[in-house]
């Protein structure tokens, strides 16, 4: 499978930034996607944004125009940079990945904004 190692993350005001990156095992030429959660208290986990193949990027509704996903190909790295952070964007983020028919989770990581 691809362990994923995660990190940035932590405390913001509401309208400032962050950045998150996760770091694969593998390749991610050979994963088939990749990208981000985020749960929130007492809220199902939920999709975020993520790179499908042929390198487009997707978002949820809810982030679209504030968040940003990017790779570095040769570190095996995804990024999702966080601007004009909101206190509803608190939650755990989750990296994620799909290899085969495998899917792995990063450990996760808080995001707390403050208003």
């Amino acid at each position: 499978q691809v362990q994923l190692v995660e990190s940035g993350g932590g405390l913001a005001q509401a309208g400032e930034s962050l950045r998150l990156s996760c770091a694969a095992s593998r390749s991610i030429f050979s994963l088939s996607a990749m990208g981000w959660y985020r749960q929130a208290p007492g809220k199902q986990r939920e999709w975020v944004a993520s790179f499908s193949s042929g390198d487009q990027t997707h978002y949820v509704d809810s982030v679209k125009g504030r968040f940003i996903l990017s790779r570095d190909n040769a570190k095996n790295t995804v990024y999702l940079q966080m601007n004009s952070l909101k206190p509803e964007d608190t939650a755990v983020y989750y990296c994620h990945a799909k290899w085969l028919e495998y899917d792995s989770w990063g450990q996760g990581t808080q995001v707390t904004v403050s208003s």
